[in-house]
């Protein structure tokens, strides 16, 4: 039997799943099926408690580095008229000021200076099931084993979580169906800054490297097409940045990525010595951008109660110390999703009165610092 701790999925939840347990000094593996992700060159906004997070495994001077600062968000018509603004300096304070980092950046970061083997690619757990005192394992190369702890880190399609609990339904997001997410040269936006009409909300994002991430994706329930001339048709009539963007980055479609936004709720992220975590426990659309930040804080309180505990009660202890926080962003992402998919006129009045409180009331309970044991002592 190993007596270490197998990860399955190494994404940003399951390395830095490994990162957290080395420190706590756990032996831990981490192992992914696709060489590389699919969609590591693209971006991704990290609030200030991912910041945080990210301090706590210990590498704020790295994110630094190739984090570009947010300093501003802008919510805006889709003509362009601005209905609120926040600024995200001021409230998250510059230790933990929100960051805009490339994916493969982030990923390289956390992996830097961990031990040889710590993530092996090209192989998958195909098949967990928890026993009396371990886990017993199957991978996608056929090989088996028995593991003193699994942890699921392995998405919204979790092959653990279809393990422990069956094929859970997934659920489509409130805001919308679908999304498209893309590259492209900064046409001269300068924050965070999202433009939403009757048929598509746009988001862009400065990059660094005059580059600007998009995020887009329909309103009000509206077809989002697979087809990349969606993106033209639906933004005709948006402000010449968003276009721009847009046709910058049609001439690589090869380049850009279209996918479902689905949500996972399932009211038991644990069963015996297997955790799930991130995504494969909680994926949430990411109104409030806490997909990375939060997967990030559960491997803080997990490593911190694997490092603590007994390995047959931590399952219990992590989702209770964990559940509040997660539905807290549940919460909160329903509540401006369902501001955003009404009707634009109705929208554009809503939000100047409740989009600077949504803001706060969203972020203020995040700002608090994530710890297991001394919450549960």
């Amino acid at each position: 039997m190993n007596d270490g701790v197998l990860v399955a999925g190494a994404g940003i939840a399951g390395v830095s799943m490994v990162r957290a347990l080395r420190w706590h000094g756990i032996p831990a593996t981490a192992v992914e099926q696709r060489p590389a992700l699919l969609d590591a060159g693209l971006a991704i906004n990290i609030p200030g408690n991912g910041v945080r997070a990210l301090a706590a495994l210990g590498v704020a001077d790295g994110l630094r580095d190739i984090g570009l600062p947010v300093s501003r968000r802008e919510y805006r018509t889709q003509r362009g008229r601005l209905l609120f603004s926040v600024a995200e300096d001021e409230f998250w304070g510059v230790a933990h000021q929100p960051r805009c980092v490339r994916r493969r950046d982030l990923l390289d970061l956390l992996e830097r200076d961990l031990p040889p083997g710590s993530v092996r690619r090209g192989v998958a757990v195909s098949m967990v099931r928890a026993t009396a005192g371990g886990v017993d394992v199957t991978l996608s190369d056929g090989s088996t084993g028995r593991y003193g702890f699994v942890v699921g880190a392995d998405g919204v399609h979790s092959t653990v979580r279809t393990s422990l609990f069956g094929d859970a339904r997934l659920e489509a997001a409130l805001l919308s169906a679908a999304s498209w997410r893309f590259m492209a040269p900064n046409p001269g936006v300068t924050c965070w800054t999202v433009w939403s009409g009757d048929s598509g909300t746009a988001l862009l994002l400065p990059a660094g490297d005059g580059e600007v991430y998009g995020f887009a994706s329909a309103t009000r329930g509206g077809p989002i097409g697979s087809d990349p001339g969606w993106l033209s048709a639906t933004f005709a009539g948006f402000p010449e940045a968003v276009r721009t963007a847009i046709a910058a980055a049609l001439v690589r479609p090869e380049s850009m990525y279209h996918s479902p936004i689905e949500e996972v709720r399932i009211p038991r992220w644990h069963q015996g010595r297997v955790v799930l975590i991130g995504d494969a426990a909680h994926a949430t659309a990411p109104v409030w951008a806490q997909g990375a930040s939060l997967a990030v804080e559960d491997a803080l309180v997990l490593a911190e109660l694997l490092g603590s505990r007994d390995w047959e009660t931590v399952g219990g202890q992590w989702e209770r110390l964990r559940r509040g926080r997660v539905t807290h962003v549940q919460a909160a992402t329903d509540q401006l999703s369902r501001a955003v998919v009404k009707p634009a006129w109705l929208r554009n009045i809503l939000l100047p009165a409740i989009g600077q409180r949504s803001y706060r009331s969203a972020y203020g309970l995040l700002r608090t610092p994530v710890a297991a044991t001394t919450a549960l002592d």
